[in-house]
């Protein structure tokens, strides 16, 4: 029985305690979130891990990064090593996205050596497969997607971002209206190929009600991708994305009819005048369940600087509700991204999410920046570096240059009387 059920039978499963005590929200407070659909708990029922995070309404905003092998740097060293830092800067989950050579041994190194939640999108494995298999990534069939879908879920996987909400529907708005960076999903892109080349409709839209059955015997969240996500400022609101919107309402209406957890994926660049729009619109049409933003990007101007975009962008949608920032590196747009770009992007999409709770959590978050502030004015450094977002980043800091209670003097009222008023 998934979390779902369960909290629809009125039980309070352990993750539930788990995650109610993280938040300091109460167990019932979690329940119903789930048992509602607000709230989502990853965590597959085949997969051990004692680091658990909820994700939705009332909660912290949470972060995910973005690992993974390709064609280009199939390195499985380098990878364990972006996780390792995913998980020592702050991530609460990570996506292994894996086209390389060996994607099981990849994906099997990632769970085993992770401790935070788990995902993957399965249309990638099943292409390359149907391109080794059968000649040419067009000639996977339904059966070939459904059976990678079922193997990842078996193997541990906590959440699966499922490009589900694209039909042919969709591309005929997309082919009508035209776009200037049309489809740059790459799980969007891979089946926009396929429906193509096949003349069929998505089967992982067409047989939804299967995909829903097997994630629902591991208890894995449907992440329902945005396979026809915007891709540049210029195109974000317009008929296509819209139209993917509401298709992705309709079946989140069908998973939480069916039982299974689910949170929706969102654009990638969205201008700051369209945010709150693109945000009351996906909580509408999408029955209020999770969203899980692939940036926001606010420009499109800054190559190399993405990190902080998608920092800028993340913040405005967090304070318009959005539960789940994936990070971006400063690579994003120019290559894959190393060691460090991973360790930047994560600390940058932190500071973003850091933003939003203290506004979101209310006197819980306030009080951490409160001490924050006091422990300044004091120029007590241990106590900041206890309160410091990134205790690694601030140690850093201080060891390039100490404070030094000598360089620096706290300003009173009282000493400016004295000083320019010549009031004692």
């Amino acid at each position: 029985m998934t979390q779902m059920l369960k909290a629809r039978s009125g039980k309070i499963t352990e993750e539930m305690e788990i995650v109610a005590l993280t938040e300091g929200v109460s167990p019932e407070f979690v329940r119903a979130g789930v048992a509602e659909g607000r709230i989502v708990i990853p965590k597959n029922k085949y997969r051990n891990r004692s680091k658990i995070c909820g994700i939705g309404g009332g909660l912290d905003v949470k972060v995910n990064g973005l690992m993974g092998t390709s064609s280009d740097r199939d390195d499985m060293a380098m990878e364990a090593k972006k996780l390792g830092i995913l998980e020592e800067e702050g991530a609460n989950a990570f996506m292994d996205l894996s086209t390389g050579a060996n994607i099981d041994a990849m994906r099997k190194q990632s769970l085993s050596n992770s401790n935070i939640a788990a995902g993957c999108v399965p249309v990638y494995q099943a292409c390359v497969e149907a391109a080794e298999k059968r000649g040419l990534m067009v000639n996977m069939t339904s059966d070939d997607l459904f059976a990678v879908i079922e193997k990842q879920c078996a193997e541990g996987i906590d959440f699966m971002a499922v490009h589900s909400a694209l039909n042919m529907d969709v591309l005929k708005i997309l082919k009508r209206t035209g776009r200037v960076t049309d489809v740059v999903s790459r799980g969007g892109s891979f089946l926009t190929g396929w429906m193509f080349h096949n003349d069929k409709e998505n089967p992982l839209y067409s047989e939804f009600d299967r995909l829903l059955e097997i994630l629902k015997a591991t208890d894995t969240v449907l992440s329902i991708g945005d396979a026809i996500r915007p891709g540049s400022n210029s195109d974000s609101l317009d008929q296509a994305q819209m139209r993917g919107l509401m298709v992705a309402g309709e079946l989140t209406k069908r998973a939480l009819e069916a039982g299974v957890q689910v949170m929706i994926e969102g654009p990638g660049h969205v201008p700051l005048n369209h945010i709150a729009t693109t945000m009351q619109l996906q909580k509408r049409l999408c029955y209020n369940v999770p969203y899980y933003i692939l940036g926001f990007l606010a420009t499109d101007i800054a190559p190399g600087f993405d990190n902080i975009t998608g920092a800028i962008g993340g913040a405005f949608a967090g304070l318009h509700g959005a539960d789940f920032l994936c990070y971006l590196t400063p690579a994003e747009h120019l290559g894959l991204p190393n060691e460090e770009d991973v360790r930047i992007g994560v600390r940058s999409t932190k500071i973003a999410a850091a933003s939003v709770n203290v506004l979101k959590r209310g006197q819980r978050a306030w009080n951490r920046d409160l001490s924050m502030a006091q422990a300044r004015v004091s120029l007590d450094t241990e106590k900041q570096m206890e309160l410091a977002l990134n205790k690694t980043a601030f140690k850093e800091a201080v060891s390039r240059k100490p404070i030094q209670k000598s360089d620096r003097k706290v300003i009173t009222p009282a000493d400016i009387a004295a000083e320019y008023f010549g009031i004692a």
